[in-house]
């Protein structure tokens, strides 16, 4: 047929075209003649090769090690003093706040304030590729927050609770200050954050003072009022003593009673007897008057003592809600005497002898080896083409 010449000149042509590519137009060259080979291998380890030994800048660490502590509370069992032996406990909420101030923005222009950040990582002490901005990089304040944050490292061991803080710049000097102001910065974090719980503690302490001492000295004039307008101090002690003397008439009645009878049966015509009637008509009134303003009446001693006795307890209360409020005020202000958190160095800032970056030779390496990797992929892929293509 027609079409087949066509068909099987393309398909040279196809052939040609992919021997060009594959293998520089010869037949069948070496490997290290392939484009392959020079651009997955021996491209990649010159431009290592060249930055590594030329371009590659060298970063010195810095590391420091603390534990932001608090002291504990005093141990109500004697299981919570075995525990707390120690008398300090690790202040978690304050350890969590320093790492995430750590990595805040506000950290790095903390530390920034006088251009410390911008000239460690500046063109004084790096090379264009390595130094902040680089050749490609902008040069805005988000963009050197980003390249501080992975030029710092913070963690936390969950078990020990201690905090590694590494720093890692171009000069030894630079990673040092950098490493001692964040650990300042975080120290006075950890004091405002303890200055501030104090604070609110005494605040509201007071608050509850002023409270109680408002309500006690209204329930001191309620009851005072009160007093003023019944003309009693006290009701039950009142009470008891119009008992006291209704107890006496009652005794009285009876020995006028009884001398009434004694004479109605020896003697009725004595004159003592009208006498003795009128006095026990008088007693029994007076009896009967000292008894309704004990109870009964409106107005009586009982239905006062029940008022009484219900402002005298709102007295009792509020003057023992103010005395509550009092204590915890001064142990308030007792505790705020103390330093809750604080930030204990356990190693201080390091100052690195040498740089421990980059690792040159590593690095070289370490780019051969993937070249060669790749290299062995791609041409284990081409090789697999050419089969299925023959």
């Amino acid at each position: 047929m027609a079409g087949e010449p066509i068909s099987a000149a393309k398909t040279e042509d196809t052939r040609a075209a992919l021997d060009t590519l594959f293998h520089g137009g010869h037949e069948r060259p070496a490997f290290y003649r392939s484009p392959i080979f020079a651009l997955s291998v021996v491209l990649p380890t010159l431009l290592a090769t060249l930055y590594f030994v030329v371009f590659a800048s060298d970063v010195y660490t810095s590391e420091s090690r603390f534990v932001v502590r608090s002291p504990t509370r005093p141990a109500t069992s004697p299981l919570g003093v075995i525990l707390s032996a120690s008398g300090f406990s690790a202040a978690g909420e304050e350890a969590n706040a320093v790492v995430e101030y750590v990595r805040s923005r506000d950290a790095m222009a903390a530390v920034d304030a006088d251009g410390l950040v911008s000239k460690a990582y500046g063109p004084e002490r790096a090379s264009a590729i390595d130094r902040f901005g680089g050749p490609f990089g902008g040069r805005s304040r988000e963009k050197l927050y980003q390249y501080f944050g992975r030029r710092v490292a913070i963690a936390t061991d969950s078990t020990s609770q201690v905090t590694s803080l590494t720093v890692r710049a171009f000069a030894a000097e630079d990673a040092r200050t950098i490493n001692e102001r964040l650990l300042c910065q975080s120290e006075a974090l950890v004091n405002r954050l303890a200055e501030r719980a104090r604070n609110d503690a005494i605040s509201v302490a007071e608050t509850e003072v002023n409270v109680a001492q408002e309500r006690a000295r209204t329930a001191a004039l309620t009851l005072a009022r009160f007093r003023n307008r019944q003309g009693i101090i006290d009701p039950e002690r009142q009470a008891g003593i119009q008992l006291q003397m209704i107890s006496k008439l009652q005794d009285e009645l009876i020995a006028s009673r009884t001398q009434l009878v004694q004479l109605q049966v020896y003697t009725p015509q004595a004159s003592q007897i009208p006498f003795l009637r009128t006095r026990i008509k008088s007693l029994e009134r007076e009896i009967r008057d000292q008894t309704s303003q004990v109870a009964g009446a409106k107005g009586s001693l009982s239905a006062a003592a029940a008022q009484y006795q219900a402002l005298r307890l709102d007295s009792e209360l509020a003057e023992k809600l103010l005395a509550a409020a009092l204590t915890s005020l001064e142990e308030s202000k007792a505790e705020a005497r103390r330093k809750r958190a604080y930030v204990e160095r356990i190693a201080q800032p390091s100052l690195p002898d040498y740089a421990n970056e980059p690792r040159r030779w590593r690095g070289i390496l370490a780019t051969l080896v993937l070249g060669l990797l790749v290299w062995g992929v791609v041409s284990t892929l081409v090789a697999g083409i050419r089969e299925h293509r023959d």
